[in-house]
């Protein structure tokens, strides 16, 4: 047998047990994992032990051959409903979406989701360092709570982490939706200390990032099975998959633009880097 063929058939094998997993019934179910395309499936297969020099080609023709060809995004419709007053801070980021150490810059949005009960709606803060989710919180309004309740729980999270904020030290960067430019929320910020910033109405640009995000969690969590086997009925339904596709996204979920790791552990690695033990002379 050719050494290809014997190579091909191996990585068959490894993108299969990658891809799908079976549960305690016997049933095969897909992983997240399976959603990804080409890029990202042949950086976990070289994760794996003994797939280091995996080709992209073996990649590419073992996805071929069982079917997958990673998740696709959608344009979703627009929630920005920006202030009467046009009151907001000024745009800090101008589209730089990059951050030199964690709690630089956050970044924040929401989206929504369609339910039997209703609309509800899930809004998420990101540190752009890392763009590890931090905090998130559903809700069945796009009242004020709906962003409030994830900055705090973000504040908590880095004092929880042992990393708290540092006052003045970062800026929070979201669109100019009406629940971001609220007294409410402004005031919790400056109580924080933390700068605020707001891009324009309507551009998605200016919060890139974000946008980018929102349309993973849609792709990855609302718009498959994975997370989620029956159609959400309520928002409990919408909490229980954020949830588990949070916990992937920040532990597992490979990104490109981390250099093929996940989230946690690219923060971890930076802390690392401050808690080196001193080498002996």
């Amino acid at each position: 047998m050719a050494a290809r063929t014997m190579a091909d058939a191996l990585v068959v094998d490894k993108v299969r047990d990658l891809a799908w997993t079976t549960t305690a019934s016997g049933q095969r179910t897909m992983t997240p994992e399976g959603l990804y395309g080409r890029r990202k499936m042949t950086a976990l297969v070289r994760r794996q032990p003994g797939f280091v020099n995996a080709s992209a080609g073996a990649v590419d023709r073992a996805m071929t051959l069982l079917g997958l060809a990673g998740v696709r995004r959608d344009k979703g419709i627009r929630t920005t409903i920006p202030a009467k007053d046009g009151t907001r801070a000024g745009d800090l980021l101008d589209r730089d979406f990059t951050a030199p150490r964690p709690d630089h810059t956050w970044v924040m949005d929401f989206t929504y989701v369609r339910t039997w009960a209703g609309f509800c709606y899930v809004a998420f803060i990101v540190d752009v360092f890392s763009q590890r989710i931090i905090a998130w919180h559903a809700a069945t309004s796009m009242h004020t709570n709906l962003v409030l309740i994830p900055l705090r729980m973000a504040v908590w999270q880095r004092e929880r982490d042992g990393h708290p904020i540092q006052p003045r030290s970062f800026r929070a960067h979201c669109d100019a939706g009406s629940q971001y430019t609220s007294l409410r929320y402004t005031e919790r910020l400056a109580l924080e200390q933390i700068q605020p910033s707001i891009g324009s109405v309507g551009d998605a640009y200016d919060n890139a990032l974000m946008e980018s995000i929102n349309g993973l969690y849609k792709a990855e969590c609302i718009r498959t099975t994975i997370f989620h086997s029956a159609p959400y009925k309520t928002l409990a339904d919408v909490e229980y998959a954020t949830a588990g596709w949070i916990d992937w996204y920040n532990n597992r979920r490979l990104h490109s633009s981390l250099g093929y790791i996940p989230p946690m552990e690219f923060e971890t690695a930076h802390y690392a880097t401050f808690n080196r033990e001193p080498q002996p002379a």
